[in-house]
């Protein structure tokens, strides 16, 4: 299983990711992507996939 980490740094709040998001657990906050409900990802990679920035990365857990 992987989680989407953000790359605050990196993020210019542009919302594609939010959109691609097919079940609503990320969100802009203040100019800045936030995972807003962790429960919500099923880990899709949709939102790495649509970043067009490249400031969300995928990290494996164990």
């Amino acid at each position: 299983m992987a989680r989407p980490v953000i790359l605050a740094d990196e993020c210019i709040g542009c919302g594609i990711c939010v959109d691609a998001c097919p079940q609503g657990a990320i969100d802009v906050v203040d100019g800045v992507l936030k995972v807003v409900n962790e429960e919500a990802c099923i880990a899709c990679g949709d939102c790495v996939e649509e970043c067009p920035m490249g400031a969300i990365e995928e990290i494996a857990e164990d």
